[in-house]
């Protein structure tokens, strides 16, 4: 007999500049069960990072994040996701440019839209400018080639826009929000 529960997961593809370090990043959040990096809501099928890497494809680097809801919720995830970011910064994050690394939160479940727009609203009191953070739904997602998936950890002493201590926020935010959310 198998005693193990179905395990129902939900998908946010998220877009904070080079997704190296997004992905990166949200690998440190206990919860998030699975990441693959790649490209979303352009106009062009099955692009190559070369292709999309000439901003005339319409897509953004995203990293499609799958979580266990019953450890992290949306909302955590979305908080962690702003500090990952320069939410005001059009299509520049870091020393990147280009609309390739503009900001985006792109669902997959219509329901979901509540929330991101609740963090969205908390987020923009924080700044005296308007955010610039795309909400849209899920157009379409093309997997990036092999070597960008989890590239930090394949190349640890690799290109990140990120620096290492939002990692290690990261991780000590999650675990601080997983026993309070246990207890």
């Amino acid at each position: 007999m198998n005693n193990q529960v179905n395990k129902v997961y939900k998908d946010i593809y998220l877009a904070g500049g080079c997704f190296w370090g997004t992905e990166h990043f949200f690998k440190q959040i206990e919860g998030v069960v699975e990441t693959e990096v790649g490209f979303a809501n352009g106009h062009t099928e099955n692009p190559t990072y070369k292709e999309v890497y000439t901003d005339q494809t319409g897509f953004a680097e995203t990293v499609h994040v799958k979580y266990d809801p019953q450890v992290v919720d949306l909302e955590f995830l979305l908080q962690m996701f702003f500090k990952a970011i320069d939410p005001t910064s059009l299509n520049k994050q870091g020393h990147d440019e280009g609309t390739r690394y503009r900001t985006g939160i792109y669902y997959a479940d219509a329901e979901d839209l509540a929330v991101i727009e609740k963090v969205y609203a908390e987020e923009q009191l924080r700044y005296d400018q308007t955010l610039v953070v795309e909400k849209l739904p899920l157009k379409n997602f093309y997997t990036a080639e092999e070597y960008h998936q989890d590239y930090l950890d394949k190349n640890p002493t690799g290109y990140c826009h990120l620096p290492q201590s939002l990692f290690e926020f990261a991780k000590s935010a999650s675990a601080k929000y997983s026993a309070t959310k246990r207890d």
